[in-house]
């Protein structure tokens, strides 16, 4: 395979780093692979699919970018200093693992692992190796976020009292991944995520499960909706709700002494979405417009910076709390109910 071994003896901090992507799904080929391709930071040198007709048709839109028909191949290359890993969830940790003993910083799709003591063998595999694993949450690099913390934190809507996340897509093909047990499908992990997250970002660590359930829509192995409450240690509580097969909601509201904050599209605003906060209050509803924000790029460029400063994980005791919410929630519903 070609290589240019004179770009290894340059240091990072001189040239774009070097993406190579293990799998060509929808999530790579719309909003990851143009982002490594356009970043100042980036570039994309190599896609891997295990069909090479496939890995051609990812690479043909991007100059100098290499198809290759095996994952290992790809980590084996010495002009690919980051492995992007959009596999299947089943499939996260092995080639996050692979990756990193192949001496590759790695950006995971989320979740990073289907269970948290996996989550944080692989956070100390990388701290280990002094390389960078992050988990592609890519909503906490919008601003929008750090303004509503600005917010609450200045008073506008007096003692934070709860909060409230949704995120549910609509219904997906019969033979889409996310409806498939044996590679990590199901609404939890898949969007209840997001909200969770979200609730995490909004009120810091140390949250814990107070219940739970869980849906299965019929004709599904996989849960298809649900919902969790989750309390603070102040007490505050965070209510989130998600599923698969909803009109599509992505949105979260805080609720204070005095007054309450929504932001609608929340978690996947497009680069040219103008954010706008309503902020309420007994007077009425006064809108904060924030400016466009692209946060796939924000995200990379974060990973990039990550990189250049050797930072190792990133986020680690968010990713691994977040794990541990996940895997509490369904605890708390093992069994979910059937229509």
């Amino acid at each position: 395979m070609p290589h240019d071994t004179d770009d290894r003896l340059v240091d990072i901090h001189d040239r774009p780093v070097r993406f190579g992507v293990l799998g060509s799904a929808d999530i790579a080929r719309r909003r990851m692979l143009p982002a490594f391709a356009a970043g100042a930071g980036s570039a994309l040198t190599a896609v891997a699919s295990r069909d090479l007709d496939r890995a051609r048709e990812c690479a043909a839109p991007y100059p100098g970018c290499t198809p290759v028909g095996d994952y290992e191949e790809l980590l084996a290359r010495d002009d690919v200093d980051a492995v992007y890993v959009p596999l299947p969830l089943a499939l996260h940790a092995q080639w996050a693992e692979a990756a990193l003993r192949a001496g590759k910083h790695v950006l995971a799709e989320k979740p990073l692992a289907a269970d948290p003591a996996t989550a944080r063998r692989l956070m100390t595999l990388a701290a280990d190796r002094q390389l960078v694993l992050m988990e592609n949450v890519m909503f906490v690099h919008h601003p929008q976020h750090a303004a509503v913390r600005k917010l609450v934190a200045d008073g506008e809507i007096g003692t934070l009292r709860s909060v409230s996340a949704s995120f549910a897509i609509p219904e997906l093909p019969r033979d889409d991944i996310r409806y498939r047990a044996d590679l990590g499908g199901g609404a939890l992990r898949e969007v209840g995520l997001y909200p969770v997250r979200a609730a995490l970002h909004l009120l810091g660590g140390g949250l814990r499960v107070a219940g739970a359930a869980l849906h299965r829509d019929e004709g599904h192995d996989v849960e298809t909706s649900g919902a969790a409450l989750l309390q603070a240690p102040d007490g505050v509580i965070a209510e989130v709700t998600f599923g698969i097969g909803h009109a599509y909601r992505s949105a979260y509201e805080l609720w204070g002494s005095r007054g309450r904050i929504r932001v609608e599209n929340a978690f996947t605003p497009p680069a040219d979405h103008h954010p706008v906060l309503l902020v309420e209050h007994a007077t009425g509803t006064a809108p904060v417009v924030l400016d466009a924000h692209d946060q796939v790029a924000a995200t990379v460029a974060e990973f990039v910076t990550a990189v250049r400063t050797h930072a190792g994980p990133v986020d680690a005791d968010v990713v691994l709390e977040q794990a541990g919410l996940l895997a509490a929630i369904a605890e708390f519903a093992p069994a979910p109910e059937g229509s």
